[in-house]
């Protein structure tokens, strides 16, 4: 039963990414709401994973991943992007009111999501030297993103 779900959750993470690069990561630089600048390349150069989250605040499956991405926070790196969720201040509320506190890029105009071609949220994009190594799409478990950066 369990290599059945394994089997049918690959399926579904390869036909929902199928959009999104392979290979080398597209830039992500910005500044975070936050107010910190960030350039997810560089980041991913030093040795460990960063787990790039897109995420928005309307979405009802961001609502169970969302705390475990803010947990890995505090262990690895995360940089993350909010699609469609409003002006940096709404943004902003919506991590205080959830005591989340991983950096976000807001994606107001959409052209990172569309750069990524991120069409399903959330996803989550495993990023070690530059190079995309694993890619994740919807509900994701805590065990599977642990794997998916320890084997990035």
């Amino acid at each position: 039963m369990i290599l059945i779900v394994g089997v049918v959750s690959f399926a579904m993470d390869f036909y929902h990414s199928r959009s999104m690069p392979q290979g080398d990561a597209i830039p992500i630089v910005g500044q975070s709401i936050q107010g910190e600048d960030i350039d997810v390349i560089e980041l991913s150069k030093s040795g460990k994973p960063v787990i790039v989250y897109f995420w928005a605040t309307w979405c009802s499956a961001c609502k169970l991943v969302s705390p475990r991405v803010n947990s890995f926070s505090d262990s690895h790196q995360v940089v993350s992007v909010a699609l469609s969720s409003g002006p940096d201040e709404r943004v902003q509320r919506f991590l205080d009111a959830k005591e989340y506190d991983f950096p976000v890029i807001n994606d107001l105009s959409g052209s990172i999501s569309r750069s990524w071609g991120v069409n399903v949220t959330p996803s989550i994009v495993i990023i070690k030297d530059g190079k995309i190594s694993s890619i994740a799409t919807g509900v994701t478990s805590p065990i599977g993103l642990w794997l998916r950066t320890y084997f990035a």
